[in-house]
């Protein structure tokens, strides 16, 4: 039945791409876009580069050779890793010239050279740096971070503003620590040229730092979400940010970050600028997940959520296009940003100028099996439906009723340049494809409950309210194996879907009653052994949770969730945001506030149900953490870097092997690459221009049978703020690829 359906739904798509694609001939029709003006025609990527670095010193091994170019549609640049000898091979070069140099640590980087492709015998040559200070200028901004000092662990929890400075909401150093991860990073990178100087400021004339900082955390389109995270650590919180900057600015250098080596030699790293100066690009997606070869060679997405647009760049012509992204005609709950276009203070880069003002604020784009483009956006106002509201017929909203929905679901299908809009009356964050014949689509961003798309059922009929449905997560706490009401019921508000959801608190709990509980809803994945839904809750310390909606939702449904390890009082590992599974259905998060990657085994669990399992403490032995190589925050064992999200290669895309975690460094300009099995890691570091802010990440196969070159993980620069990234106001956003091959030389 499954695959007559999946046939029919594409032959009428490529019916209905035909006949559409003869109106646009004759017509010359589409829908809105902003293109590119220059013309772009596939160009050949065969072209290299070969070389040496030397120094005083000699060959100069494990530095980078980057070589840019504005030849080409769009700005393009190949970075690769020097030797042991200190010899280079950029391969897959478009034909252009380019500007050729060398940055490595220790070193101040070397003068450009140009050169066309098929240049040999290339002698670059490079200076070691003259002091510490000069030589820091180019480490990643978690490096620069490890020199904030928080707060002694003898502090907490705080007395509030009239004792220590330190809310009293804040019960441990590690709470703080997450803070400073979760709280202050979701944005952008802490640690980089902009945000560990004030120079930016001077021109205001403040009196001290923590003045300085309290107007800077307040500044531009981001002001009042900056101060509200500010607020939660009380007075101290700005004192300690501003004593930072300080140190920094009397010349406090943080410590020698090591150079590529082993493996990290063999990376090969090409991007591609897209978007203006303001766009941010949350997420790319270049294929589908449950099958890596789907969009082989074809182009590749981002969503923009500033500018409510979708971004689509061609590597075969290297241009990019934007697509603007529909919303639905409402004139009585019209979609509008949610972004502020009024600031409690002007921004120091781009004044009172309302940056972000279109409507749909994608968040999240994941591709099918017919190649389109499935995203988070908004379609309508914040008003419910009334077929999502109480008193609804709907079986979904008398079980429960959804709290809300301030984003819902669209798809984008490039073979008609078409959208498709989909009212929930659950809120959307992120989204992940089952693996069943339904090819269901599961969501986080619901608060307290986990929604979820029939996407067959709705090709099919093209009934949103009938393809859809959601559940609470009700855990089995009475242990009879079934999910009944009445519940145990938690109170208190729910956080902000934007920072994980969650914040209900469990009171007095009835063992002979099964319990709601409010872990959050940030991650989201489907496990490809029994393909059920796991999602992870980002409230202190954090959870992960798996929802399995059994065959008749909502009275099927029934979650178990798992806490992170607090042992002896002392929690082990904090801060879980991205989630995947691998081929074997283990479950891995990567710990933003820790700086762990963290799989957690089921099947190592000894008890799944019952009155043990209210605290989600009950299954500590299924837990493994891995540290995160890097520097420690001051005066803590605490890693300093941020890891916005992580994703598992299923697929051996990389050459390292199947189910193959990798975090992202969003505070260390990479990627971060474990071997579960040896407990090593390899880096993909992107060294220029820094500020690798990366949050999603994905991987594609093009070609099985060419190798290293047929396959790669792409990642784009997703901070909020372009400006923030080296070259300063003016400079965009970039698509980035990354590729693995045999050795440093290898073509």
């Amino acid at each position: 039945m499954f695959l007559f359906e999946e046939l029919f739904i594409k032959e009428d798509f490529q019916l209905r791409a035909a006949v559409r694609r003869m109106v646009q001939a004759i017509c010359l029709t589409a829908i809105t876009t902003l293109s590119l003006t220059v013309s772009a025609q596939p160009l050949s990527a065969s072209g290299t580069i070969e070389g040496r670095v030397q120094s005083s010193d000699g060959n100069e091994a494990g530095v980078w050779v980057i070589a840019e170019t504005d030849d080409l549609p769009t700005h393009f640049a190949k970075i690769v890793v020097t030797n042991d000898e200190g010899r280079f091979v950029l391969p897959e070069l478009p034909e252009a010239m380019y500007k050729v140099w060398v940055r490595g640590y220790g070193l101040v980087d070397s003068d450009p050279i140009f050169l066309r492709t098929g240049a040999e015998g290339v002698s670059l040559r490079v200076f070691p740096a003259g002091d510490p200070l000069l030589a820091a200028q180019v480490y990643p901004a978690n490096y620069w971070y490890s020199l904030l000092e928080v707060p002694d662990a003898n502090q907490f929890p705080g007395t509030g503003p009239n004792g220590n400075g330190i809310s009293e909401r804040m019960r441990s150093q590690k709470q703080w620590i997450d803070m400073t991860k979760q709280g202050c990073q979701l944005c952008h990178q802490l640690g980089n040229k902009a945000t560990r100087s004030l120079d930016h400021l001077s021109h205001l004339g403040f009196e001290s730092s923590i003045e300085a900082w309290r107007y800077r955390i307040s500044m531009g389109i981001r002001g009042a979400f900056m101060a509200g995270f500010a607020n939660r650590f009380g007075p101290h919180g700005m004192e300690m940010y501003a004593d930072w900057t300080d140190r920094i600015a009397a010349g406090e250098v943080p410590p020698t970050p090591p150079r590529p080596s082993g493996i990290e030699r063999n990376v090969v790293v090409t991007q591609w600028d897209w978007g203006n100066e303001s766009s941010y690009i949350h997420d790319e997606i270049t294929t589908d997940k449950r099958d890596p070869t789907i969009n082989a060679g074809g182009k590749v997405y981002g969503v923009d959520g500033g500018h409510g647009a979708l971004l689509e760049l061609d590597t075969e012509t290297n241009a990019w296009r934007e697509i603007v992204i529909a919303v639905k005609d409402n004139s009585d709950n019209p979609a509008v940003t949610r972004f502020a276009q009024q600031f409690p203070v002007p921004s120091a880069y781009y004044g009172n100028e309302p940056l972000w003002q279109r409507p749909a604020d994608p968040h999240n784009p994941m591709l099918d099996e017919l190649g389109r483009v499935w995203m988070t956006t908004k379609v309508r106002g914040n008003n419910l439906p009334e077929w999502c509201q109480e008193g609804s017929s709907n079986k979904y909203v008398q079980y429960y009723p959804s709290r809300g929905s301030s984003r819902q679901a669209s798809y984008y299908d490039p073979a008609t340049e078409e959208f498709g809009l989909i009212d929930t009356c659950f809120g959307t964050h992120h989204l992940q494809f089952g693996f069943d014949e339904d090819r269901m689509l599961y969501f986080s961003g619901g608060g307290d409950v986990i929604g979820w798309i029939n996407t067959r059922q709705y090709d099919l009929t093209g009934d949103e309210q009938l393809s859809q449905g959601w559940c609470p997560m009700v855990v089995d706490t009475n242990g009879d194996g079934r999910i009944t009401m009445p519940w145990n019921q938690p109170v208190g508000a729910l956080r902000s879907e934007n920072e994980g959801g969650g914040g209900e608190q469990l009171g007095d709990v009835d063992p002979t009653l099964d319990t709601r509980m409010s872990p959050g809803s940030y991650g989201i994945i489907v496990d490809p052994v029994d393909n059920v839904a796991w999602g992870v809750g980002t409230e202190f310390p954090g959870r992960i949770y798996r929802m399995d909606i059994g065959n008749n939702p909502p009275e099927t449904c029934i979650t178990e969730v798992y806490e992170l390890p607090v042992v002896d009082g002392e929690v082990q590992g904090f801060g879980p945001r991205g989630l995947d599974v691998d081929k074997n259905g283990i479950v891995w998060t990567a710990l933003s506030g820790s700086s762990h990657l963290a799989s957690f085994d089921r099947s190592k669990c000894e008890v799944l149900n019952g009155p043990s399992v209210v605290n989600s403490q009950h299954c500590q032995e299924g837990w493994t953490l891995y540290e995160v190589p890097g520097p420690n925050m001051k005066g803590t064992d605490v890693k300093a870097d941020f890891h916005y999200y992580n994703w598992v290669d299923n697929y051996n895309i990389l050459g390292l092997g199947e189910n193959i975690p990798i975090a992202t460094g969003s505070g260390s300009d990479s990627l971060q690459v474990l071997d579960p099995e040896t407990g090593e890691w390899v880096f993909m570091r992107v060294p220029y221009p820094l500020g690798f802010y990366s949050r999603g990440l994905d991987g594609r196969i093009d070609d099985p049978d060419a190798g290293w070159k047929g396959r790669a993980v792409w990642a784009n620069y997703g901070t909020n703020f372009n400006w923030h990234t080296e070259g300063g106001k003016g400079t965009t956003s970039k698509m980035v690829k990354f590729q693995t091959r045999p050795n440093p030389l290898a073509n």
